[in-house]
């Protein structure tokens, strides 16, 4: 599980440095003639910027301190990670390594004139899908389109290098072209990556890769044969595979060595095994020994083994995770998408974040769940702040800021889980914000100077603990199912609700401040203005007008807001406010609004723990769902007039040994600026699988 970033972060503290910007490095001497005044370049983290994105880079503080056997741990899991991109983008879309392979052709060999309109809007196309690993939009789902024209593409794919293109035996570009075209071009074709609307079969109607020639009932009653309630210690049935029907029996094809996408499992591994003949101790040893089992084995009790393994890593500085981890791309929240984040500890800001995690019993026992949905004894939660030195897969451009691993719950609840905050991560979308947003969405002064003044610590903690105590807390009733079974399409939404609720009570908890971890609760005060104006207006920014919401975080976010909102209509909680022609929503009682926070927790914790699909339906399709389409084309007219792009995502640093008598005697680390180049970098390096044709 995972937290995303809403929007733009805002912090006082980085909102102003622009005044200041060039001067905190400035060594000042006495004036005379020969004074010198020297400037230490700052790293830049903005790069650039298209379509409804905003690319941004981040740095790893403290890389060249780490020992050499480190950066080699680091490069080794960097690579192994790198491995396994294409996996992420042939989930998302049986067509997308197709519709790779011929962009990248295109723009290393085309002959077409570089500087035309034409060319640009190609270009910007191409970065889009970059950006997304396909076709279909990173966040919304929905399809997107060349702004050129299908004779202009076929020009440019007539105009590449055919030795380039993905050509089927004895194709001509010409036929390749006819062949292609309709799959980017057709609206009819694959209009959305994951449907969530519950009124269609979500699975014909979405075009990730996890199911063929099957529908969503067929697949359900395949996966229920498959269910021993009985066990104690049940897998994530499905999680590892793609299930298909062929000559009309349905089977699944295992995501491992020998399986479906070995030639780049293949290669995964022999990177693993690189890393764990320079593993930092015994117990990170066993942990990647455990995982190199699951990918050969491709047995899901190898999997939770690993699992298990890698919670009770708690020592070491450098971590990793690699895998089939999150199933927000599968409609039916049950098919793992492969990602990878590497990482090494923050040892400073971590502190902070383990604080909580230290606490966590206190704030089981402190919630407002019902009695026997809590937790008698938290399990080792680990929690930490970690810098990010390598992000792939379904965790890059786009990357999380917080995650909370393993997703098994039995696992979560009798061996713990690991909690991070990306520190670096986070830091970077700070120093890359702006103060435009909390001016146009926040009603009055007094509230935006809180905003900007506390809502930098706050979002922080916000995370720390919506990963710490929010997905750690709760437990399910004696023989209820895994919530990906019984809440089924309604689960992951239900779940970011759930940790985000408990994250927003105790934000306003005198118990944070006692800690030392928050000065006060005018920062809890700040985080909530942010969180309801964000729920309820700010996020609609990423919608197309007309749009309903299928995003699960963007769900959970208005659904709390929405319902809190209407919950507290009749105290006037949340005022909505019409000024000026600009709608505004303003909190009166914070308590009050704590209070009914509370009260939904407890809903949805009950919900999860009786496995209530009803109620959870319910909940998402009465608030999460529907968009208010006034509010909404009011938003983007707003949002328009700030010239700033919604979503953000990052060029990923690169790791190059220093080879001396055939060994790595050093690791240095690089900060490429050019998104372009790296895509380009990455397609001829790390491509391993073969194109769908």
């Amino acid at each position: 599980m995972r937290t995303k970033l809403l929007l733009l972060p805002v912090s006082a503290a980085i909102i102003f440095s622009s005044f200041n910007q060039g001067n905190e490095n400035l060594h000042h001497e006495p004036y005379s003639k020969k004074t010198v005044i020297k400037e230490e370049p700052k790293f830049n983290y903005i790069s650039e910027q298209f379509a409804d994105l905003r690319i941004l880079r981040y740095e790893v503080p403290g890389f060249n301190e780490l020992s050499l056997k480190q950066k080699e741990l680091l490069y080794y899991l960097s690579e192994a990670a790198l491995c396994g991109r294409d996996i992420a983008w042939d989930q998302n879309y049986k067509y997308n390594l197709t519709i790779r392979k011929t962009l990248d052709a295109i723009v290393e060999t085309s002959t077409l004139d570089k500087k035309s309109e034409d060319y640009k809007n190609f270009m910007v196309y191409v970065k889009r899908v970059w950006f997304s690993r396909g076709i279909h939009h990173h966040y919304g789902s929905e399809k997107f389109f060349p702004d050129c024209s299908q004779e202009y593409f076929s020009k440019l794919i007539l105009s590449a290098d055919s030795k380039l293109l993905p050509l089927k035996s004895g194709e001509t570009v010409k036929d390749f072209s006819a062949r292609i075209l309709p799959i980017i071009y057709d609206p009819k074709i694959a209009p959305k990556k994951v449907s969530l609307d519950a009124s269609k079969d979500l699975i014909t109607n979405s075009a990730v890769n996890f199911y063929e020639g099957v529908t969503q009932q067929e697949a359900i009653e395949f996966y229920e044969q498959q269910v021993d309630r009985t066990s104690k210690t049940p897998v994530m049935i499905g999680l590892n595979s793609k299930l298909v029907k062929e000559n009309g029996v349905i089977k699944e094809k295992v995501w491992k060595v020998g399986g479906m996408y070995t030639q780049a499992i293949e290669k995964i591994v022999y990177w693993l095994e690189k890393a764990i003949t320079v593993s930092e101790n015994a117990e990170q040893k066993l942990a990647l020994e455990k995982l190199v089992k699951f990918y050969k084995s491709g047995s899901l009790k190898d999997f939770d083994d690993y699992n298990i393994a890698w919670v009770k890593d708690t020592e070491s500085a450098i971590d990793v995770t690699n895998g089939f981890i999150e199933v927000y791309e599968d409609p039916l929240g049950k098919k793992g998408s492969y990602e990878s984040v590497v990482s090494v500890k923050d040892f400073e800001a971590s502190k902070r974040i383990a604080t909580i995690g230290a606490n966590a019993q206190w704030f089981e026992d402190n919630s407002t769940l019902f009695p026997e949905h809590k937790k008698k004894n938290v399990k080792g939660i680990s929690a930490k702040v970690i810098n990010a030195v390598m992000e792939s897969g379904d965790a890059a451009p786009s990357t999380p800021i917080g995650i909370n691993l393993p997703n098994n719950e039995w696992i979560r609840e009798t061996h713990g889980s690991k909690s991070v905050n990306l520190g670096n991560i986070v830091e970077a979308y700070d120093q890359a914000a702006g103060g435009s947003v909390v001016n146009e969405f926040y009603y009055s002064d007094a509230i935006r100077k809180n905003v900007l003044a506390y809502a930098g610590l706050a979002d922080k903690l916000h995370t720390d603990m919506h990963e710490v105590i929010g997905h750690a807390s709760g437990q399910i009733e004696p023989g209820v199912g895994q919530p990906h079974e019984t809440l089924k399409n309604y689960a992951s939404a239900l779940e970011e609700g759930r940790a985000d609720l408990v994250a927003l009570y105790y934000l306003l908890d005198q118990k944070l401040v006692d800690l030392g971890v928050m000065p006060s609760l005018d920062y809890g005060k700040a985080s909530y203005d942010e969180y309801i104006t964000k729920g309820l207006m700010v996020q609609l920014s990423r919608l197309k007008l007309g749009d309903d919401i299928e995003e699960a975080h963007m769900r959970n976010r208005q659904m709390i807001s929405a319902w809190a909102f209407e919950r507290g209509k009749k105290e006037n909680v949340i005022e909505r406010k019409q000024e000026n022609g600009k709608t505004y929503f303003i909190i009166h009682d914070y308590q009050k609004l704590r209070a009914l926070f509370g009260e939904l927790l407890r809903e949805i914790q009950r919900i999860k723990s009786q496995g209530d699909y009803k109620a959870g339906k319910d909940l998402i399709e009465n608030y999460g769902v529907k968009v208010d389409q006034t509010l909404h084309k009011e938003v983007l007219e707003r949002y328009k007039k700030l010239a700033m792009a919604p979503y953000q995502g990052f060029i990923q640093p690169k790791l190059v040994p220093v080879i001396k008598t055939g060994k790595i005697a050093d690791v240095k680390i690089e900060y490429p600026d050019n998104f372009s180049q790296q895509m380009l970098e990455y397609g001829k390096n790390y491509s391993f699988l073969p194109v769908e044709n």
